[in-house]
């Protein structure tokens, strides 16, 4: 079996952005929400800063979320593939 490489990326991609996007915009609704992990998210993407820019903040840790999810998924993807063998090759 092999991963489709786009599909797989754009998959994650989904998934990590949907997770950020949502714990953020609650955190923006009820303070204090998912704190401890939007400011770990904080501390592994740059341009987002946990307190500061309101939605905003969350729009960038999304697209941050979004682009590192992808690229994760892809290069995932293609290591497995490569180090897989399918049986019908």
């Amino acid at each position: 079996m092999k991963f489709n490489v786009i599909r797989l990326g754009c998959t994650l991609s989904a998934v990590w952005g949907l997770i950020v996007l949502l714990s953020g915009t609650a955190n923006l609704i009820w303070t204090g929400y998912a704190a401890e992990f939007l400011k770990i998210i904080d501390s592994v993407y740059p341009g987002y800063h946990y307190g500061q820019w309101g939605f905003g903040g969350v729009v960038v840790a999304t697209l941050y979320a979004v682009i590192d999810a992808w690229v994760v998924g892809v290069v995932f993807a293609l290591l497995y593939n490569r180090f897989t063998k399918s049986k019908r090759e």
